[in-house]
């Protein structure tokens, strides 16, 4: 297929860019929606405070019809750069029709796009942050898509060989079934740092994580806690405020533990929300004119059978030490008391074994493998 990509400028080319993935989609029982609000905002420096930091273009591609077939971004993290010491532009948001002219005319279109700003490789799919979706699926693509996940078909990976580009890193995630009671195991060392620290999970209110500084708080552990892992960008207190600002009211509490050290030091938070995968593909994607009420009735009311654990966090100097244990026996009674039969984690690097190792006594499935792919960019 011929096809020109196009910079998307216009609102006709944004809209083009933001609708595409229902359109190629359709009918796709595994694919969940990006809000298309959140994807506008993405883009807009009033929403997204990563973009003080970073170059970012979205690209379209059209064919000789003029009909939209595949979309992407160019990203250049300068913050990342830094850190990692590279000269890297990165792709996301990448969606295309099954023809490889098409992936490969966006591809190239960030590669050259990268490469007139001095980059000398490419990456992705990565956002700008580890809370921007990352990884294209490579395994296990008869299964539903989560809020916080990329899905994608089967030959999107069979594209990127074809065009050169080797795997980076891959990450796994882990789903459980939740068990009536917290295992022996976890019960035994939670009482044995207790006893040897005096440490224990608390609850905050909406208003102290808001107004309280306990936002910033979380994301300086996490910054403190994840900086080792791969493309990692330390989030800023003003990327915390606008995240805690977009979604913490929609989330109950209770499912959000942290841990203090007797200082009232954050040593370590876990941030869950139920599964929002079916109330997303009912709304479409859209808010209006009835995605709201989908989304609202999964989080408030009737929520789906199974819970999304976004994130666990543990300070490098309390890790290994069982904080983990206290954060799981919080949370399993209240799973319990909602009505939640099962809980998937996020992406986690197939290397981090002392991440994977900790979900040994809820009897895990490690499925849904996804690849960040690379390549050198030529002259």
């Amino acid at each position: 297929m011929k096809c020109t990509v196009k910079t998307a400028q216009t609102k006709r080319q944004m809209n083009d860019f933001v609708e595409l993935p229902r359109k190629l989609y359709k009918g796709n029982p595994y694919y969940v929606p990006d809000m298309e609000a959140d994807v506008r905002g993405w883009f807009d420096p009033k929403h997204n405070p990563g973009l003080q930091h970073c170059d970012v273009v979205p690209f379209v591609a059209y064919n000789e019809e003029g009909k939209p077939v595949g979309r992407i971004a160019g990203i250049i993290n300068h913050k990342a750069n830094q850190i990692w010491k590279g000269s890297c532009v990165r792709f996301g948001w990448i969606e295309f029709v099954d023809d490889p002219d098409v992936s490969a005319a966006l591809l190239k279109a960030v590669e050259d796009w990268g490469h007139a700003k001095g980059m000398d490789s490419i990456q992705g799919p990565l956002g700008i942050s580890d809370f921007d979706k990352e990884g294209m699926l490579v395994e296990d693509f008869d299964k539903l898509g989560s809020a916080i996940t990329i899905y994608n078909p089967p030959y999107y990976p069979e594209h990127m060989a074809l065009h050169g580009y080797g795997k980076e890193v891959d990450w796994v995630q882990v789903r459980v079934e939740i068990p009536a009671e917290a295992p022996a195991r976890f019960t035994r060392v939670e009482k044995m740092v207790h006893e040897l620290y005096g440490v224990k999970a608390k609850k905050l209110t909406h208003d102290e994580i808001v107004k309280g500084g306990y936002g910033r708080k979380i994301f300086r552990l996490l910054n403190e806690a994840y900086k080792e892992l791969f493309g990692y960008t330390p989030h800023s207190d003003e990327e915390a405020d606008a995240f805690v600002a977009q979604y913490i009211r929609l989330m109950d509490t209770r499912m959000l533990p942290i841990v203090e050290d007797n200082e009232g030091n954050l040593i370590a938070c876990c941030i869950t929300m139920p599964s929002l995968s079916r109330a997303l593909q009912k709304s479409g994607g859209r808010l209006f004119p009835f995605g709201w009420y989908h989304l609202l009735r999964a989080l408030k009311f009737k929520h789906e059978d199974g819970v999304e654990l976004l994130l666990i966090a543990v300070h490098p100097e309390w890790q290994a030490l069982g904080i983990n244990a206290l954060l799981f026996t919080d949370l399993i009674p209240i799973f319990n008391e909602k009505g939640f039969r099962w809980a998937e984690t996020g992406p986690m690097l197939e290397s981090n074994m002392k991440v994977l190792s900790q979900w040994k006594a809820l009897n895990p499935t490690t499925y849904k493998r996804r690849r960040c792919y690379g390549k050198e960019i030529k002259s």
